[in-house]
């Protein structure tokens, strides 16, 4: 998709002094305002805004319903649902939904009559509103409504609807174990029904029979310690009892992704680790009778049937399982890469795929023929999602999105956006070639601007190191630093790679076993390694000196820090780092002493990102640019009020003395001329 770049959009604004940031704060927080100078003493600042940095009908599911496949929005404000009509190939419903902050669907589920659809959210923070909606689909001109919240379980990723009508919901947050929760429509209360499994982290699979209820979980975030591997239990509707039912194969597996029920089986998938992901289809009427395969990919989820075969998907394509000869073959076709799917159903021998690049694959099994449909061209409504990472060079800056990376052109002003699966968590432009971390377990990318095409895979790593945080460029080793964290079992890794000659290396647990590497930073050939920790207890906080050559550490220090690290960056000898809590800490390189701290949580808390320009450390958080000064280290704001639209953390990136964040929605470019 390219935007046309328009001149009239672009929105410079120059201040100064402290009546400048007052100013500017004004003029920023109304689009199109005019240019605004308050002082011509003082550092001045440029903010030029370049538009919506990602644009797209971003998805996180998808289901069949009669002749109508339902796609929920990611990362999208407000979050909605389109129903895609297959006779038509075009969008013919839309609902928006009234649930905030940040929210994004990834659960969805019809009752039998195919009258209502079930809609369930993820939320970035709790408001108090509903996050399990109902669309009346003979109405579907009437928006979706609100009918129940999860409590403290905020997200809901999974759901069922059982023969009855009664809905089951499953989720859960970051340090609650999750609950499985049930809708009665007769009544319209929302209620828990307990904790099946009190060590897991989360659950992602629900499914739902006139007798049981089948919930699966595990550690897909924040494992390691304690925290369960892939659990699946079975809830008696009559007795309200839970019993583990997962098969042992199964049992290793860091979480259970997807559940069904085809037929009379419950069928079965798993998150892998290092091993390949697993599916089971066990017989409903005596669970202790099942099948396990391995698959090609790290997931199985998506699961439909025809009379014969069962249908799912993994993150390398659309697989099928034999239910006569119990053998998983590749479904093949002559279409494009699928990426991220989110939505596999059958009818009439075609399967109906729904894919995160934005598209809905139809595919005919027979004929191994396929027809692509581009939702945005069948009239699904674009907008501006949140943001991840962001890298600035050879004439471009790149936003990562759902799926996608914008490349924004910085001469023309031209928008286009390249196929990347995934998430884009951090990324580098190294000799004009575009470097990225991918998220989930999808290692290391590059995309050539010169040569065209898309983003293609360079370097692949063991799955259990999934996350990638944070990029550096270590020009005198001349290889691309990535800090990764492990959701799986804690810890994380450092990635090397050297774009000269495609090598690539990964250095496992470098800080310790528990501190995944939250930030990367080099000077003359060192790494320094910051070190975090997603569980609420354990070590965090630690810097390490590494030489990226051999992994070998040099000396590492306890920064004392309780929140953890979230940035490094370095100029002249001190290397600043950012916590949580929002603690600046400079440590002398050459003393390699802690020399200063300061709290500076008025313009940062939470996550937030440093990068050096013109001799100058710069820091994004969540609602303000700022800059420290080279010999006192004393914060200033540079921008006030930026608050950028991110997905995960924010990020800055600086080239040719510029720096690029995002403004809101916006991609803006920053031009500071700091005091000395």
């Amino acid at each position: 998709m390219t935007e046309p770049f328009s001149t009239t959009r672009r929105r410079l604004l120059q201040f100064g002094g402290a009546a400048g940031l007052a100013a500017a704060a004004n003029s920023l927080a109304a689009p199109g305002a005019a240019a605004a100078t308050a002082s011509s003493r003082g550092p001045r600042t440029t903010v030029t805004d370049l538009g919506p940095a990602v644009v797209q009908y971003s998805l996180m599911s998808g289901l069949l319903v009669g002749d109508t496949v339902y796609i929920g929005s990611r990362n999208l404000a407000p979050a909605r649902v389109i129903g895609f009509h297959l006779p038509t190939r075009k969008v013919v419903s839309v609902t928006d939904l009234d649930a905030a902050p940040d929210p994004t669907i990834q659960a969805l589920a019809a009752d039998p009559t195919g009258r209502y659809l079930y809609i369930g959210v993820l939320l970035k923070g709790d408001q108090g509103k509903p996050n399990l909606f109902r669309w009346d689909l003979t109405t579907p001109d009437k928006p979706a409504v609100g009918i129940g919240r999860t409590g403290a379980d905020r997200d809901i990723r999974a759901l069922a609807v059982a023969p009855d009508g009664t809905v089951y919901a499953v989720g859960g947050v970051t340090g609650t174990p999750p609950a499985l929760w049930e809708y009665d429509p007769a009544t319209g209360a929302t209620t828990s029904l307990g904790v099946a499994n009190p060590l897991a982290t989360e659950a992602e699979a629900v499914a739902a029979t006139d007798t049981a209820v089948f919930v699966g979980s595990g550690s897909v975030l924040v494992g390691g310690g304690d925290a369960s591997k892939a659990a699946l239990f079975a809830f008696d509707r009559t007795k309200r009892t839970f019993t583990s039912v997962v098969p042992k194969e199964m049992e290793q597996d860091p979480s259970l992704r997807c559940l069904g029920v085809v037929g009379g089986n419950l069928v079965v998938g798993t998150s892998g680790g290092v091993d390949p992901a697993k599916l089971a289809v066990m017989d409903l009427a005596d669970l202790s009778s099942y099948t396990v395969v391995s698959v090609n990919g790290t997931t199985a989820k998506c699961f439909t049937a025809d009379t014969d075969r069962i249908y799912f998907a993994t993150d390398t394509g659309v697989y099928s399982y034999s239910l006569a000869d119990k053998a998983v073959s590749a479904v093949e076709f002559d279409g494009p890469d699928l990426g991220e799917i989110w939505g596999v159903d059958h009818t009439d021998g075609k399967l109906e795929v729904v894919s995160a690049y934005g598209f809905v694959a139809e595919i005919d099994l027979a004929a191994g023929t396929s027809v692509i449909t581009d939702l945005g061209t069948a009239g699904a409504p674009a907008d501006a999602e949140a943001g991840m990472g962001i890298a600035a060079g050879g004439g471009y800056v790149y936003v990562g999105g759902t799926g996608t990376l914008a490349r924004h052109d910085l001469r023309s002003g031209a928008v286009v956006n390249l196929r990347a699966p995934g998430e884009v968590k951090d990324a580098e432009v190294i000799g004009g070639r575009l470097y990225t971390g991918q998220y989930d377990a999808l290692g290391i990318w590059e995309y050539d601007p010169r040569a065209g095409g898309q983003p293609h895979q360079i370097a692949q790593f063991p799955s259990v190191q999934n996350r990638p945080m944070d990029t550096s460029w270590d020009p005198a080793n001349k290889l691309l630093l990535l800090g990764v964290q492990s959701d799986t079992e804690g810890g994380g890794a450092l990635w090397t790679y050297a774009p000269r000659t495609g090598k690539s290396t990964s250095y496992v647990n470098p800080i310790d076993s528990v501190q995944l590497v939250a930030a990367v930073a080099n000077r003359d050939g060192v790494a320094y390694l910051g070190g975090d920790n997603e569980a609420a207890t354990g070590a965090r906080g630690t810097v390490v000196a590494v030489d990226p050559v051999t992994g070998r550490e040099l000396w590492r220090l306890e920064t004392g820090q309780q929140k953890g690290v979230t940035a490094l960056a370095v100029q002249g000898r001190h290397l600043y780092g950012l916590t949580r809590d929002g603690v600046l800490f400079v440590i002398d390189l050459h003393t390699r002493q802690l020399l200063h701290t300061a709290d500076v949580s008025s313009v940062s808390r939470g996550y937030a990102a440093l990068v050096t320009n013109r001799g100058t450390v710069y820091g994004v958080s969540i609602t303000t640019l700022f800059r420290f000064h080279p010999k006192t280290f004393a914060v200033s704001t540079v921008v006030p009020g930026i608050n950028g639209i991110w997905y995960s953390e924010p990020h800055v990136n600086a080239h040719d003395g510029k720096l690029y964040t995002l403004r809101g929605h916006n991609l803006v470019e920053v031009d500071d001329r700091p005091p000395r």
